[in-house]
């Protein structure tokens, strides 16, 4: 079995005895340079491992350790290992770059080296060891590895607010991180917080999220804007380090539905006066007093300067009204009444109006009708009319057709009259010769 890495505590615990007993035996005057012949072996072997490197990861996750070497050992191989680092303890090499659960890339530019461990466990936790073979004695680093629950946390900051509305979460840091970038993600998931952040500190302004760090108080608040119920659930306010994990705190926000002092459904008919009844409690008899349209209340328009919405008050039984003289059908919609100024959960009414354009029909069906019916009456007239002239035309031929008649039968009694004298006057001729 060839052995890439020797057990230095074991190898300087007898080179220290062997020249211990050599120094007793012999006691000469090469006793020093024999002394600082040992350190100088030992101290070899103790300076072969540059330093700790410490990693964090957590448990079902998977984690990069990254081990850089000196120039000149670009084309080496390079490994990770455990223990005593013989062949079985070699985990994954760049001549087999994945092996099992690991992966490792070598970066010759950077002259780094990375190996990905994959779906960590808890026994994965403890030494490692960066290697890069080479003939005789290779080089490596000893690597830490620290684990934790991919969880966070054992205190919860609860935050309720409305639809609507605005939000700020307070994320309190330690004074020492105080240049260190910070950002918020929604879920429990400390290890994917910072890929899935939803605003860092490195960019302080994404859609409806704004994050403003103030050194001094040692907090970075984020201000949620014009919140829905999908921004209700769990958040993670995070400060990066940078050997170490990041430091978490946990956030529960929820987000309700208004509660109404009073919410009602109202309709009116277009052109015809109506009265919006809005109560309120009785300590706000002396505040102003409000209505306006919208979907939202925090961005409602007030409307009570149309000269059409007259605002009544009814102090004695809580209440005001808001008369609206002559409904429109661009009137429909939701409104919102009260009697406090910043707007409070409690102390408002909703009303949803919805408008009758019916009375159109009442006053625009009757002219039509009667259109339609003098239309027909003239049609009926006109076809009247003809029938008669028809009729006219029809006893003026028959009376032409009797006269024709007469004249014929008169032509036909002159013809044979004069055909009566012809045949006479033949007669008498023949008589008289």
């Amino acid at each position: 079995m060839t052995f890439r890495k020797s057990n230095c505590g074991c190898d300087i615990f007898r080179i220290f005895l062997v020249r211990f007993l050599f120094l007793q035996s012999k006691a000469k005057m090469g006793t020093l340079q024999n002394l600082l012949f040992t350190i100088c072996i030992a101290l070899r072997c103790v300076t072969s491992a540059v330093g700790v490197i410490h990693v964090t990861g957590y448990v079902g996750r998977e984690v990069n350790v990254s081990c850089s070497y000196d120039e000149g050992y670009e084309s080496y191989e390079k490994y990770l290992c455990k223990n005593d680092c013989g062949d079985s303890d070699v985990l994954v090499t760049t001549s087999e770059s994945r092996k099992n659960k690991y992966r490792i890339n070598d970066d010759k530019t950077a002259r780094i080296f990375t190996t990905t461990i994959s779906d960590l466990h808890s026994e994965d936790a403890g030494k490692y060891w960066c290697g890069v073979t080479r003939n005789g004695k290779d080089i490596y680093t000893e690597v830490e590895l620290k684990l934790a629950q991919d969880s966070c946390c054992d205190t919860v900051t609860k935050i309720e607010s409305y639809e609507g509305f605005s939000e700020s979460i307070v994320c309190p840091y330690e004074s020492r991180y105080q240049n260190n970038p910070k950002y918020i993600c929604r879920g429990n998931r400390p290890s994917t917080c910072l890929q899935q952040a939803l605003i860092t500190s490195d960019n302080k302004q994404n859609g409806r999220f704004r994050l403003d760090d103030d050194k001094l108080l040692g907090t970075f608040t984020v201000n949620i804007s014009s919140l829905t119920k999908n921004d209700s659930g769990s958040y993670l306010c995070g400060v990066k380090r940078n050997s170490e994990l990041d430091v978490f705190s946990a956030v529960e926000l929820k987000v309700k539905e208004w509660c109404c002092v009073k919410s009602i459904k109202i309709k009116g008919t277009v052109g015809q006066p109506l009265s919006l009844q809005c109560p309120y409690p009785p300590q706000h008899q002396d505040k102003g007093k409000f209505l306006c349209k919208g979907e939202q209340l925090n961005s409602c328009k007030d409307i009570t300067n149309q000269s059409r919405f007259q605002l009544e008050g009814n102090g004695s039984f809580s209440s005001f009204s808001v008369v609206i003289t002559k409904l429109e059908e661009a009137d429909a919609g939701t409104y919102w009444c009260g009697s406090d100024s910043e707007r409070r959960p409690g102390n408002y009414t909703k009303i949803q109006l919805s408008v009758d354009a019916r009375h159109y029909v009442v006053y625009t069906v009757p002219p039509l009708l009667l259109l339609m019916c003098v239309f027909a009456f003239i049609v009926h007239k006109c076809k009247h009319q003809k029938v008669k002239e028809d009729e006219v035309v029809m006893n003026k031929n028959a009376q032409n057709e009797d006269a024709l008649e007469e004249v014929t039968d008169a032509a036909k009694n002159n013809i044979h009259g004069n055909q009566e004298v012809v045949m006479c006057k033949e007669e008498t001729s023949r008589q008289q010769r």
